[in-house]
């Protein structure tokens, strides 16, 4: 490894969902002081507001093509990213949202640069999760809240808690198993609410949910049966809540073992005179 392999590095920060206002102040410390700033995720403004942080940004954005698997343009993002930070560089992968929050090339990029024994990190963002939680009042600690990437949730054999939240991210998108397309259709919709519907009623209500990019904007919040998700009007940012359609189930044997512990606990201990 030569001189300026060694002083390369990479971190890749979130610049949050709305515009300007969820940057954390170490995010945008990075973008500052890199040599190079490439981002994806981000609007038009987004962009043009973080140029102005650091001139020297580059777009992964153009790697994305319909028809063209997803996997091969992770694979070219991470690329980029990897070949500035082996010139030497100080390279800053600034992504939409929260940088690790569904968000391969990130993950795939440090885990590299890592192994080949460079400075490697990501800082936390604010994501679309965090946004869902404030706008849709939502405390996971309640009931208790499952994530799911809406394809992998179908394809696999999953335990639902209906007693609990479920929230399905990216359902633009359901059921593509070739990674090439950017949204499906009410068929893949339908296979879904199938699956769905083994564990909740048709007539259940859900909520489709998409985080305000601006101040300007506010958040959709939309509030539909769950048969009719089918022709709901969803896009690649939409996502599924769905709230418990069955109450806590108490754990009497574990109650009562807790309850003896408390006991034992709190009972007075006789000292020896």
């Amino acid at each position: 490894m030569n001189e300026s392999e060694k002083k390369g590095s990479l971190v890749c920060v979130g610049t949050g969902i709305t515009l300007g206002a969820h940057i954390t102040p170490i995010a945008k410390s990075h973008i500052e002081q890199a040599d190079i700033v490439f981002i994806t995720g981000n609007t038009g403004f987004m962009q043009m507001w973080l140029e102005e942080l650091n001139p020297n940004v580059h777009d992964l954005q153009q790697y994305y093509q319909e028809g063209k698997p997803r996997s091969r343009t992770y694979q070219q993002m991470m690329d980029e990213m990897l070949k500035a930070m082996r010139e030497g560089k100080k390279v800053v992968g600034a992504f939409y949202g929260h940088p690790g929050m569904f968000v391969t090339p990130t993950h795939k990029a440090i885990k590299q640069a890592k192994a080949e024994g460079f400075f490697a990190k990501m800082e936390a963002g604010i994501s679309a999760e965090d946004c869902l939680i404030s706008d849709c009042g939502i405390n996971p600690g309640a009931l208790g809240c499952a994530n799911f990437e809406a394809s992998q949730f179908i394809n696999y054999q999953r335990q639902v808690d209906n007693s609990a939240y479920l929230i399905l991210w990216q359902v633009g998108m359901v059921g593509d198993t070739t990674l090439t397309q950017f949204s499906t259709g009410e068929k893949y919709r339908a296979i879904l609410v199938e699956v769905l519907q083994q564990h909740y009623p048709f007539d259940h209500t859900i909520t489709l949910y998409e985080a305000a990019a601006t101040a300007l904007e506010q958040p959709r919040i939309e509030q539909i049966a769950l048969v009719d998700f089918i022709h709901a009007d969803v896009k690649q940012v939409t996502t599924m809540i769905i709230p418990p359609s069955a109450k806590l189930k108490v754990n009497k044997g574990i109650q009562e073992k807790l309850a003896e512990l408390e006991k034992q606990r709190s009972a007075p201990v006789l000292k020896s005179i």
